[in-house]
């Protein structure tokens, strides 16, 4: 039986993304290569709308760089699955006020060179 394939327009509407963004990380993910037609439409397998969820995971929901995304999918960084999902960076005041503190005493320190 052969292998589910679907067309650059299905494989975007399952992953609710545009058509050339999917053409955009065909360009920057070299595993990412999808099936050609005779007439050179692509076809994406399960295999390929596994790969793009997980692109789209790393990028859209872990905030990752391409490069930062090339580098897990590549296996020579790996991603710590523990970190939230792009949590708002809300400053601890107590934190905040000790880094003035040490930066206000470190310029004084220069200052006095």
């Amino acid at each position: 039986m052969a292998e589910k394939t679907y067309r650059i327009g299905e494989a975007a509407e399952l992953l609710n993304l545009k058509t050339h963004v999917l053409r955009f990380w065909e360009t920057e993910f070299p595993q990412l290569a999808p099936l050609r037609t005779d007439k050179g439409q692509r076809l994406y397998t399960d295999r390929h709308l596994a790969l793009l969820r997980r692109i789209q995971q790393l990028l859209h929901e872990q905030g990752m760089t391409i490069e930062g995304a090339r580098r897990v999918l590549e296996g020579s960084a790996v991603l710590d699955e523990d970190l939230p999902e792009r949590v708002a960076a809300v400053p601890d005041p107590a934190f905040m006020l000790m880094l003035k503190r040490e930066l206000t005493a470190l310029r004084r320190l220069l200052a006095g060179q």
